[in-house]
């Protein structure tokens, strides 16, 4: 069953169709008949409806797209039939009036598919072999973008301006004067024509950024400026970026850190980080990487594009994972790819020699999870009226294994347990790729975000004043103007670089500082009893944790992360396994509450979080703790520092045993000169080869 979010959209969509179809139809049958009133009704209504869902909502149009009914085609029926219906009009003659029209249409389209050749060229100039950010790239003779109108939307060009050449047209059908379809079209013309003119100024050599080469060696001399030792490299989808971006707080930590992209749209997932951004969407100029000064790579993420930059041997790999459990994923085959994998603590050694996926015991480094120090540890029982406790699944994977997540079989159980409490507040944080895969999660998500809005209605109490809301809206804006750029509509990838140049002073030690002011006037914006759903990216999921007294999720990271902080949590059984089986199986589990499908233990589990006596996970919790993401001391960071360094180190000495080996290979003059005997020296060519 498809979502239920779906279908006020598909209702639209439909509708739009059965418009535009209804329209076209009216104005073919007016046009024969002819019927002027209907025939002028039935084209201005046309152009007027294609233009506004080109600029409000293209989607509603794309299916017409895929059976090659696309935008130029129809406008070119309109046209055609608003021509027919001036010959069905008597009182305009065909042969000295409408020729001049048709002539007009024809030169029309031309400057037309003219101005659309310019924007292809225009687009091919602007687009560079790699992509930066946080580097001062106007070496490059980078320029701002020319209007998107002119260089990149087709469609709304042509509609844009075909409506003074319709409305002239349709005059002409009104009064039978000719002079109105000329105006019109010479208005369309004339204002196509200019556009294309300034559209062509951009292939001008003042406004053209510098060829392949020039770039690809501006980069090179900006590696040897800058002399990066550890980049992040990751590659992945539209909904991916959270993976890389969990780690950029580490990554900051470090001496000299760059982070290498693949996707070009990439680039503006990252989150806002003075750390330098290269994308290299090609193979080839990826491989600039290799004369470097750069040692190790750190990968948080497997992707099919990860084995390319594998290829560079002067370079060591370690993956470190965007999160760890006890799922497969946590123990890929991919990972002996890899020179290293960095895992927490000793769980994850333990995971990977069970596995028996080819990860060799030497190749696995204890790190802890340095990302976790904003995450608060337990200060004891609820303190206040409510008991706070966070739901947050998982997603339902990719492998369709029902054990995935607790949405689909227990969520609406788990979630209904708890609103019986009054004394309970809930934040509902599902996974942002919940109903991804499967739709029965995506509808069970709704259901639960239904019950939830029903659930705040039957509750009241004293709210917050305006000055919260104020509060919060000043913070926020506060926010977004330190982790966001803001670029003109017509912006493309060229300007952006130019304006995400080197940043000034140190952004992130203030994003910090705005993120904490933000979670505060966050949360005293609502009332202490409102039951939250949180799917926005702020506030962050240990936002969340830090305000809870409790967590129930699925076998995922984000039981390792919670752990850290050794507060109750428990987590939903979905698999079909007994519980003695599922605590077996997953480890993370057994410092936790096991719910079951019908959720029976979440009375139990409240009141051993309102009275600690009766937890008797509590020790079980701090063992858990140490044995996933390892000891407290030294701290998290202090490991992951060391690694690097060690890793550098390892990357340095093969480099040294490399450039000795070919030193002993590559014989020299004296010996070459040996080798020829009585010929004596060799030829400058020939020492040239041999150097």
């Amino acid at each position: 069953m498809p979502s239920a979010g779906l279908a006020p959209r598909r209702i639209a969509q439909l509708s739009a169709l059965l418009a535009m179809f209804a329209l076209f139809t009216a104005q073919i049958v007016s046009a024969l008949l002819p019927n002027v009133p209907v025939f002028v009704a039935a084209s201005a209504a046309g152009i007027a409806l294609d233009t506004y869902l080109q600029y409000r909502d293209p989607g509603l149009l794309a299916p017409l797209g895929k059976v090659r009914f696309e935008v130029l085609v129809r406008q070119l029926l309109r046209d055609m039939l608003i021509l027919v219906g001036l010959l069905r009009i008597e009182g305009i003659d065909p042969l000295r009036e409408q020729a001049p029209l048709l002539v007009g249409l024809c030169v029309f389209y031309a400057v037309h598919f003219t101005c659309q050749a310019v924007s292809v060229l225009v687009r091919r100039t602007r687009t560079l072999p790699i992509v930066t950010r946080n580097i001062d790239a106007s070496a490059l003779r980078l320029t701002a973008a020319p209007p998107r109108l002119l260089a990149r939307r087709q469609a709304h060009r042509l509609l844009t301006f075909s409506l003074p050449i319709t409305a002239g047209l349709l005059l002409t059908a009104i009064t039978k004067d000719v002079i109105w379809g000329l105006l019109g079209l010479g208005t369309g013309l004339v204002l196509l024509a200019g556009g294309t003119a300034y559209l062509a100024t951009w292939l001008l050599p003042k406004k053209r950024a510098k060829s392949e080469q020039q770039v690809m060696d501006w980069l090179d001399k900006w590696l040897a400026r800058y002399q990066p030792t550890v980049a992040m490299y990751f590659s992945g989808g539209t909904t991916s970026a959270y993976q890389a971006n969990m780690w950029l707080s580490t990554l900051s930590q470090l001496e000299k850190p760059l982070i290498v992209l693949r996707e070009r749209f990439m680039v503006q997932k990252i989150d806002a980080t003075d750390v330098p951004v290269i994308c290299f969407p090609k193979v080839s100029t990826m491989f600039s990487l290799e004369n470097s000064t750069l040692k190790m790579m750190l990968h948080p993420a497997n992707a099919a594009k990860t084995s390319q930059v594998l290829r560079i041997p002067t370079i060591k790999h370690a993956f470190i994972n965007h999160g760890e459990s006890d799922k497969l994923s946590s123990c890929n085959p991919y990972a002996k790819a890899y020179d290293e994998v960095w895992v927490a603590g000793p769980a994850a050694r333990e995971r990977y020699a069970l596995a028996e996926v080819g990860v060799e015991d030497k190749d696995i480094v204890e790190v802890g999870r340095p990302q976790l120090a904003p995450i608060r540890p337990y200060a004891g029982p609820p303190t206040g009226t409510f008991t706070t406790v966070l739901y947050a699944p998982t997603w339902e994977g990719w492998d369709g294994n029902p054990g995935n997540t607790s949405v689909v079989l227990a969520g609406e159980n788990i979630v209904r347990a708890l609103l019986a409490d009054d004394k309970v507040r809930l934040l509902y944080k599902p996974h942002p790729m919940t109903g991804s895969v499967d739709p029965r999660a995506g509808a069970a998500n709704e259901r639960i975000k239904a019950m939830i809005r029903e659930a705040n209605t039957k509750r009241s109490g004293a709210r917050p004043g305006p000055e919260t809301a104020a509060e919060l809206a000043r913070r926020t804006a506060a926010l977004d103007e330190l982790t966001s750029t803001s670029f003109r509509v017509s912006a493309d990838e060229m300007e952006r670089m130019l304006l995400q140049g080197t940043p000034s002073g140190d952004r992130e030690a203030a994003i910090a500082e705005a993120t904490l002011a933000w979670e505060k006037a966050y949360w005293a914006s609502f009332p202490e009893w409102e039951h939250l759903i949180v799917t926005e990216a702020r506030p962050a999921i240990f936002a969340c944790f830090n305000t809870s007294d409790l967590l129930i999720s699925d076998v995922s990271s984000v039981v390792s992360d919670w752990l850290s902080s050794e507060k109750p949590y428990a987590v939903g059984n979905t698999s079909g396994l007994s519980e003695e089986a599922f605590r077996a199986a997953f480890p993370t589990v057994s410092a936790g509450v096991v719910i079951a499908p019908n959720a029976a233990e979440v009375p139990a589990l409240l009141d051993s979080v309102r009275n600690p006596e009766k937890d008797r996970f509590t020790k079980a919790r701090a063992d858990l703790k140490e044995h996933l993401l390892g000891p407290s001391d030294p701290p998290s960071l202090v490991r992951f520092d060391s690694a690097v360094k060690a890793l550098c180190t390892k990357a340095d000495e093969r480099r040294v045993r490399m450039e000795s080996r070919l030193a002993d290979e590559v014989p020299s003059p004296r010996e070459v000169g040996d080798d020829s005997g009585a010929e004596g020296e060799t030829s400058d060519s020939e020492d040239a080869v041999n150097a």
